[in-house]
């Protein structure tokens, strides 16, 4: 369906593929993996033509159509979210808006004479939508918006009222209603809540054509993906089998590679040591030249490259309290919502509460409490002694100097750190040599939210209270974080939708449900054995 033959491209300096090639066929769901950077949203946009590769041919195979969903929306307004979703259903929407117009013309009686002629029109582009399914499009955007978290007063409402993070979901629905035969899907589950993004990968499951994606999320790769594209040096190397199944394999073939190098330089360094013992002895001249020559023959490996992993560690919190945080006979409502009534929770030492709830339950309403960012209208929120906490939130990135660079930053938090202490911090989160020296004001949302949680994370607080801390983040980072915590001596309380994360992280659950609280003993997985499924409303 779609080729990349012998691409190079380059941004400035930097190379980002030279000579490389990878097929797009039928029935495949990529996922194409590599560190920041590296050109997989580029790979994206040269499919769809807004980049030309600098060498080599991009071929899409003619009558093939693609859709694409990336981060940029673009502007929306003007409609409502149904009709802003129909409008982007591709031929079957034009189609709709032709139907229309012929409809209204058909009853104005200034078009009189040319009713055979509209009738006719009418006709032919009929049987065209119905051969489209135009007439179940608004059920099927319907079911897709429903899916991906609109309820129906949001469906019906004006799409340009939402945040951003909504209109994201509106352009998602857009490409899936549209069905194209190549999906590319640039980190479709940013802003989705864990629930979206479980019947977003049923979807995609039942889709026919064939997928290219990028994405943060571990297991929404692991579970989707039958090849994953490698992006590291310039080249692509394609792999046939889900996420983990290229992690073991990138694993071997670095291993393979190392002994090779060793054992190549092993035998090099042994011809060289006796070229330089025997190259002044008459009696050794011929076998001194025959392995100059052999020497001068042999194509010497290069260095096995690794990817640069920089990890970090916690230093030891100091020690809290037996009790961490209580609520006690609270309630909060927003206007006639009751959130909390009555609410009792407490979190002890060292316990790792995950927070589980569908919209609107309460979940980020609950860490403003115990942070502090917010009051119960009654009962009372306490903090146990002995307790320092950090609190992450994604306003937390508003308050950032962009004036600073980012090893400003830190310096201004921790001003009697060594230099050496906070360039491994900072390398730990994804700013190493150059992006040290950025300024904050020119970061991404993701690289904010990098430097606000290595601020955060650096004092070893013994209390974390954590809102989606892995929002953006990708997926190195996600895991050094998710490492730097499974060795963490403190007490956590967060939210998250990301799988990975909460399998390793979480020891204790908490459910908000529509009938109160449910308090589950053990982490992730023991909570889906227990509740039956995934997440709160879903099936397992």
């Amino acid at each position: 369906m779609i080729r990349l033959d012998h691409i190079g491209k380059a941004h400035g300096r930097q190379v980002l593929f030279f000579d490389s090639s990878m097929g797009v066929f039928r029935g495949d769901t990529i996922g194409l993996v590599g560190p920041n950077g590296a050109g997989k949203s580029t790979i994206l946009r040269m499919i769809v033509s807004e980049e030309e590769p600098d060498d080599g041919t991009i071929i899409v195979e003619k009558n093939v159509s693609v859709g694409y969903f990336r981060q940029d929306v673009g502007e929306m307004k003007g409609r409502s979210v149904l009709e802003e979703t129909i409008a982007g259903a591709g031929e079957v929407a034009t189609i709709k808006g032709e139907l229309d117009a012929l409809e209204a013309k058909m009853i104005d009686p200034a078009f009189a004479d040319e009713m055979a002629e509209l009738l006719e029109r009418y006709g032919d582009v009929q049987g065209r939508f119905e051969e489209l399914g135009g007439y179940g499009v608004e059920a099927k955007a319907q079911e897709i918006l429903a899916g991906l978290g609109f309820s129906e007063d949001r469906v019906s409402g004006d799409v340009g009222a939402l945040s951003g993070g909504w209109k994201m979901r509106v352009a998602l629905a857009r490409i899936l209603l549209m069905g194209p035969d190549v999906l590319l899907l640039d980190e479709p589950t940013n802003h989705l809540d864990l629930e979206s993004i479980l019947w977003l990968e049923g979807f995609l499951k039942q889709f026919d054509g064939a997928i290219v994606m990028t994405s943060h999320d571990r297991e929404f790769m692991n579970r989707l993906v039958t090849k994953i594209v490698d992006i590291d040096g310039g080249q692509l190397t394609t792999y046939t089998g889900d996420y983990e199944f290229y992690v073991q394999q990138r694993a071997l073939g670095e291993k393979q590679q190392e002994a090779a190098f060793a054992r190549q330089e092993a035998m090099l360094k042994k011809e060289r040591e006796f070229i330089a013992r025997f190259k002044a002895r008459a009696s050794h001249a011929a076998q001194v030249q025959s392995r100059v020559k052999k020497l001068e023959k042999i194509d010497t490996l290069e260095p096995p490259k690794k990817r640069r992993v920089v990890r970090f560690q916690f230093k030891e919190p100091k020690r809290s309290g037996d009790d961490v945080a209580k609520l006690a006979k609270v309630r909060k409502a927003f206007g006639e919502h009751v959130i909390y009534d009555e609410f009792d929770f407490l979190v002890r030492r060292q316990e790792r509460w995950c927070v589980m709830g569908q919209n609107g339950a309460g979940k980020s309403t609950l860490l403003k409490m115990v942070s502090g960012e917010s009051a119960p209208d009654d009962g009372r929120v306490a903090v146990g002694p002995s307790v320092t906490m950090a609190y992450f939130a994604q306003h937390a990135m508003d308050v950032l100097d962009g004036t600073l660079s980012v090893v400003q930053t830190i310096e201004r938090a921790y001003p009697m750190a060594s230099v050496g202490a906070l360039k491994t911090l900072l390398g730990a989160f994804g700013f190493s040599g150059a992006d040290a020296d950025k300024k904050v004001g020119l970061l991404s949302g993701g690289e904010k939210s990098r430097l606000v949680l290595a601020r955060m994370l650096y004092a070893s607080p013994n209390f974390l209270v954590l809102d989606e801390p892995t929002n953006h983040l990708d997926l190195g980072t996600k895991e050094m974080l998710m490492e730097a915590l499974a060795g963490y001596g403190g007490t956590m309380l967060f939210v998250s939708h990301d799988r990975a994360f909460l399998s390793a992280v979480a020891n204790r659950v908490l459910e908000l449900t529509p009938q109160g609280a449910v308090l589950y003993g053990g982490g992730y997985d023991e909570y889906v054995a227990q509740a039956g499924h995934e997440a709160p409303g879903m099936r397992a």
